[in-house]
C-alpha cells in the first residue's frame, strides 16, 4: 500500500474541494470531520490522505487520484468490449473523444443498456468486479406476462439455474398492463446472463432491460450514450461500497 507523506488535515480537505481552507477548519472546529471513526478538531492534526479514511458530515472524502472514474449510459446494441472481433459496435466508438485509455467494470449484455463504471483504477475496478465484494445492482425490466406477487417471493426465495441457486435482493412490479410488466430488482450476483435467465425461468422472458444502479451510484437522467465523471461524493461512497 503506497504511503503518502502526513499533511495538515485542513490542506487535504481544501485540496479535495470541500470548501476554502478557513471554512475546512472551521468545520474541524465543530466536530464534523472525522479520520478513521474519530473526530478530529486539532487545527495541526496531520493526515496520510492515501491510507486514512477522512469523512465530512459522513461523507467520505476519495483519496487523491489521477485516475479517472467514469458512468456511461451504455445504448442497446453497443458491445461490452474496447474491440469487438465481430466488427459490432462497442466502447471504443463512445470513448473515441477521450483521451485518456478506460476499460469497463464487468459487463453489460449487447441487448441491455444502463449504467455502466469505466475507470483505469485496476484495483477499484477488481473489487467492483469480484463475486467476494457483492456489490448490489438495480436493474428494470420489462417482461413477457403479468407478473403475479407469488413470483417475487420465489425469486427472494432463491431459484435453482443450470448454475446453482441465485436469489434477488428486492423485486418490486412496478406497472401492469397490455400482458407486460415492469419490474425492478436488486441482486449482487455477477453470473453471465443472470437477470434475463432468472425471469425467464420463472416464465416472464426479458423484453427490454436496463441497469439503473450499480452499488452507490445512480443512472439518473443521463441520456443514452453519454457519460460523466462521478463526483466527490459518488467516488467516496463507492470506495465505502467495496469496503463494506
Amino acid at each position: 500500500m503506497p504511503v503518502s507523506e502526513p499533511i495538515r488535515l485542513q490542506k487535504v480537505l481544501a485540496a479535495a474541494g470541500v470548501a476554502s481552507r478557513r471554512r475546512c477548519e472551521e468545520l474541524m472546529a465543530t466536530g464534523r470531520v472525522e479520520v478513521n471513526g474519530e473526530v478530529v478538531t486539532q487545527m495541526g492534526a496531520r493526515v496520510d490522505p492515501l491510507n486514512d479514511v477522512i469523512r465530512v458530515d459522513g461523507a467520505r472524502i476519495p483519496p487523491p487520484s489521477d485516475h479517472a472514474y467514469v458512468i456511461l449510459n451504455k445504448p442497446r446494441g453497443v458491445v461490452s468490449s474496447m474491440a469487438d472481433e465481430q466488427g459490432r459496435p462497442d466502447l471504443s466508438g463512445l470513448l473515441a473523444d477521450r483521451d485518456d485509455r478506460l476499460f469497463h467494470v464487468g459487463r453489460l449484455d449487447t441487448d441491455t443498456s444502463g449504467l455502466l463504471i469505466l475507470t483505469n483504477d485496476g484495483d477499484l475496478a477488481h473489487q467492483l468486479a469480484h463475486p467476494s465484494f457483492e456489490v448490489t445492482k438495480t436493474y428494470v425490466a420489462l417482461v413477457d406476462g403479468n407478473v403475479a406477487p407469488a413470483i417475487g417471493r420465489r425469486l427472494l426465495g432463491g431459484v435453482e439455474l443450470e448454475d446453482g441457486v441465485t436469489a434477488v435482493d428486492r423485486f418490486v412490479v412496478r406497472d401492469r398492463s397490455r400482458g407486460r410488466s415492469l419490474v425492478e430488482l436488486d441482486l449482487h450476483s455477477g453470473k453471465n446472463r443472470i437477470v434475463r435467465r432468472l425471469l425467464d425461468a420463472v416464465g416472464h422472458p426479458v423484453v427490454e432491460l436496463t441497469r439503473t444502479a450499480f452499488g452507490p451510484l445512480r443512472l439518473g437522467d443521463l441520456r443514452m450514450g453519454a457519460m460523466r465523471d462521478l463526483s466527490r461524493d459518488e467516488l467516496g461512497a463507492l470506495f465505502d461500497s467495496v469496503e463494506a
